[in-house]
Parts: C-alpha cells; structure tokens; sequence
C-alpha cells in the first residue's frame, strides 16, 4: 500500500489529465478534416504541442526545483482547461491554439516524475513511477471509455460528437484545477532562482546543444544519466505512434471512425493497465532492466512491422496491439525508474525538465518524419518507429556495457 496520502493526489492528477487528452485524441480529426491533406496538418498540430516544451518543460523543471512542485501543478492544469476552452467551437484555428497552449504549460510530467521521486523510499522507487505507467494506461481506458459511452448512450450524431467530447473534457480540467489545491508540498529542499537565472534557462533550453552539454556535465558526477536520456529519447521518436495512430486509423485501410477509435483505446488502456500492473509491483524491482529493454526492443521491431502490415484487419490488429502491451508498452517505465534512481534532491526538477525537453525535440523530430512519409503513404511510419526502437535495443546493449548504471541488487533475471 502506498503511504503517502500525496501520492494518492498526484496519481489523481495524472488521470484526470490522461483522460482530458485521450478523450479528445479521437475526435482531433474533425478538426482539420475540410483542409487539404489533414494528416498533415494533424501531424502540425503534434509538432506544435511538441516543439513549444523545448523551452517550457526545462522552464518549469526549474520553476519546481525554485518555488516548490504544487504551483507547477496548478499552472498545468489551469493550461490544460484554457486549451480546451479553445476548442469551441469545432474549427481549425482552436485545434492549433490548443495544441499551442497546452503545450505551453505541459511540464507537468517533468513535474510529476520529481515529485514522485521526492516522497518515494529508494526500495519503493520502481513501484512508484510503474504505479504512474499504470495510471497512464488506465487514463487511456477510461478517456475513450467515458467517450465511447456519452456518445452511445445520447446517440450524438456525427456532426455534433466533436462538441460533446470538448464539452466534457472542459469540465474534466476543472475538477483537475481543483484537484491540485488539495495537493501538499513534496520538495521543500529548494534553490532559489532569480529572474536572470530563469531568462538563461529559456534561452538555454531552445539551444538543444545546450540542453545536451548541461547532461553531460551532469553525467561526469553522475555516470550513467546520459545514456539514460539518450535511449529515452530514442524511445520517444518511436512512440510516435501514438500520436500517428488516429491518423493511420481513421485515414488509412482501416477507416475507424471516432466510436470504433474510442472502442480500441478502450481495449488497448485496460490490457495495458493489468499488464503494468502485474509487471511494475510483482515483477521489475526483480529483473535485469536492462537486459529485459533488450528483449522488448528487440520485439517492438517486430510489432511496428505488423502495424504496417495489418490492411484492414481489425482482428489482426488487436493481436498486435496484445504483443505491444507485453513489450513496447514497459520500456518507458524501466528506463524511468533506472534514471530516477540517478537524480538527487538538489537538481531533480531540472534534470527532468532538461529530459522532457529532449523528448519534446524528439517527438518533434519524430512527428515531421512520420508527416512527411504519410504523404507518401501511410503504413511507412511504421517502419522508421521500426527503426528507432531497434536503435533502443543497440544501445542497452552496446553502450550500456560502456556506461553501466546502477540497478536494483535483485536484478538477477
């Protein structure tokens, strides 16, 4: 049982917040859907949310490491509510200042990560930050799955469904607003930053050499952070696909529209928190991580290849999303929990903030690659995440064996 009632309102937090998003992910097609090429400009609209966190995820890692994580938390969530607000009524301009705004102020992971490792034992470390991979998952059951029921359940017509949703995540990001003043403080072992210092830290963190070079002076005291962050970024560039999937479902052989969209995440959310579940408190704090980051990559090759390959399948289709959960869907965590028992008190905010910077880079990166060979055709995506997580397999192990990090004693499996 957790013993800490904190941790219980952060994972709170979270899933409100997953929900909000993933509520919404399946209807963003309606958006752009009278614009020339939409996977496009849904692929835009990515790099939009994704590229303004290079310098607001560093910003606001600062800004918990300075003034506490419950402000951060506050302003996330106001930022998640005022992004929403944005998206009424259903048109092309609120989907993009969306996508901008709540980009903005989307440090709250960097935030969360902090603060779970501030009020976690070294033992229970591993537990923890799976716990949160858990309540991700779970958010992602119950966004489509509240989705999927209002709209069922009202029998709201398809021009009117893109409003419901909106409707209801809107009121979903109030309860959240609300929700983080019940939150306490969890890092009191605070640096003071002073308002030139803030000003560095954003003209910093929009120099990604910058960003890499501050890790590497971290990583001298600290070996094995680097290597970390670069396999957590190489990771991101392949999960791209979670923010390629409603494109290639609803556009591609499948022709899923929002409904059978929702029905899918549903089944997907509810295997994948079972999974997380049984693996991250029966099973990580006992294996070799790194040796299973091995294993799993080496499978998720496998698995974006049969992406590419499903046609119109939905039966096969599910299959792959059932080996995803067992694979792809548990190396973040891993590699999470490996670098949080890296940090220290002093520099935690910061080091995940620099850290969701670089991943914002990378799904930056990612989305104009995946934009790009869309328009060509939309199953070769697939193959450049194909690419990129067997690139995660080749460092854990090549140059982990280089730069070795400290694991868990029972790490024997």
């Amino acid at each position: 049982m957790l013993n800490d009632r904190r941790l219980y309102l952060i994972y709170a937090i979270i899933l409100f917040d997953v929900i909000v998003g993933s509520a919404i992910a399946p209807i963003m097609p309606e958006f752009v859907k009278g614009l020339p090429r939409p996977q496009l400009w849904l692929s835009l609209g990515t790099a939009v949310f994704l590229g303004v966190q290079l310098f607001s995820a560093p910003l606001l890692g600062k800004l918990s490491d300075s003034y506490g994580r419950r402000p951060i938390f506050r302003l996330s969530a106001l930022g998640t509510f005022l992004a929403d607000m944005l998206l009424l009524p259903v048109r092309a301009w609120g989907f993009f200042g969306n996508r901008l705004t709540d980009g903005l102020t989307n440090g709250m992971y960097a935030t969360v990560r902090s603060a779970i490792t501030d009020i976690s034992p070294k033992e229970h470390l591993f537990r923890n930050m799976g716990i949160e991979g858990t309540i991700v998952s779970f958010g992602f059951v119950l966004g489509p799955m509240v989705a999927g029921i209002v709209l069922t359940v009202f029998d709201v017509a398809g021009p009117n469904q893109a409003t419901v949703i909106v409707r209801m995540a809107v009121l979903l990001s109030a309860v959240n607003i609300l929700l983080t003043f019940l939150l306490g403080e969890t890092h009191h072992n605070r640096t003071p930053a002073d308002p030139a210092q803030l000003r560095a830290e954003v003209r910093q963190s929009l120099n990604v050499a910058a960003l890499w070079q501050r890790l590497v002076a971290k990583d001298r005291t600290r070996p094995g952070i680097l290597i970390l962050i670069l396999m957590q970024n190489v990771l991101m560039m392949s999960q791209g696909y979670y923010n390629y999937f409603v494109t290639f479902a609803s556009l591609g052989e499948l022709r899923m529209d929002a409904r059978a969209i929702a029905y899918f995440f549903m089944y997907f959310g509810l295997l994948s928190v079972f999974i997380n579940f049984i693996f991250y408190a029966y099973l990580a704090d006992r294996i070799n991580q790194r040796r299973w980051v091995i294993v799993f990559a080496i499978v998720g090759v496998f698995v974006h290849l049969a992406y590419a390959n499903v046609g119109g399948s939905l039966v096969w289709l599910y299959i792959v999303i059932t080996i995803d959960c067992l694979t792809i869907s548990l190396i973040w965590g891993l590699l999470e929990g490996l670098l949080a028992h890296q940090t220290t008190d002093e520099d935690r905010g910061e080091i995940f903030g620099i850290n969701q910077a670089l991943n914002g880079f990378a799904s930056l990166v990612t989305t104009l690659v995946f934009g790009g060979l869309s328009l060509i055709d939309l199953r070769l995506p697939f193959y450049w995440f194909a690419a990129c997580i067997g690139v995660v397999g080749w460092l854990a192990w090549r140059r982990y064996q280089k730069q070795p990090v400290a694991e868990p004693d029972s790490a024997v499996l």
